[in-house]
């Protein structure tokens, strides 16, 4: 595809597929096109050409009005958390089912099983400020999850974690991904990678230039 604004090309012959249930690693270095790829699977950015289906949405030939039903399919995690402030816990993952309509009953059932899910139960009532780095990315994994998506994307989740919290994310996430939700892990942290025997696809200026479970040898920068 092409930015319009700059005239830059990314994510040019670019072909790859992941099943649903799968865990797949994203790795490349800066300008590799991973970014890209995030903005393609969510529809912030639309391919000029070829083909790309998420979650069974056409995403070539898909009208905008659809974007909101195909955003409900999937959870997006964030390097930055992007917890609301003045939001407990409790509220910060709610407010993600209050966006889409969810009925108060649905909300009340979901919110406690999904905070129990990744060990944040007893938390519900604290402000994100009166919680640790890693606590924080939990809030952050419950909002993602909190409405069932098929799949999950997370956006180099372990950038502000020190490495004994990262692998403790990691293995959130392996956990989710046991109980059938597909998750992509979008990451250029070499040892992280490399800690777990899953698929890795690797990029290099838009291309796809390995795909396999040999683990992640490239460049970091």
């Amino acid at each position: 595809m092409t930015y319009k604004a700059s005239g830059a090309h990314a994510a040019s012959k670019l072909s790859m597929d992941i099943g649903e249930g799968e865990f797949v690693f994203l790795v490349g270095p800066s300008g590799s096109g991973k970014t890209t790829i995030i903005k393609l699977l969510t529809g912030e950015v639309r391919a000029d050409s070829g083909e790309l289906e998420v979650n069974g949405f056409d995403l070539i030939r898909m009208r905008r009005r659809k974007l909101p039903a195909l955003r409900r399919t999937l959870g997006v995690i964030f390097q930055d958390f992007r917890l609301i402030d003045n939001k407990t816990v409790y509220e910060n993952v709610a407010f993600a089912m209050h966006v889409i309509g969810a009925s108060r009953r649905e909300i009340r059932t979901r919110v406690p099983y999904v905070l129990k899910l990744v060990g944040l139960d007893g938390r519900e009532r604290r402000l994100p400020q009166q919680l640790s780095g890693g606590e924080q990315q939990r809030v952050a994994v419950a909002r993602a999850l909190v409405n069932a998506p098929r799949l999950i994307i997370a956006d180099e989740p372990t950038g502000n974690l020190d490495p004994a919290r990262s692998l403790e994310l990691m293995l959130l996430l392996q956990k989710i991904n046991a109980l059938g939700t597909t998750v992509l892990v979008v990451t250029h942290e070499k040892e992280l990678v490399n800690a777990f025997s899953k698929r890795v696809i690797t990029l290099e200026e838009g291309s796809v230039v390995s795909d396999g479970t040999g683990g992640y040898y490239g460049n970091e920068t």
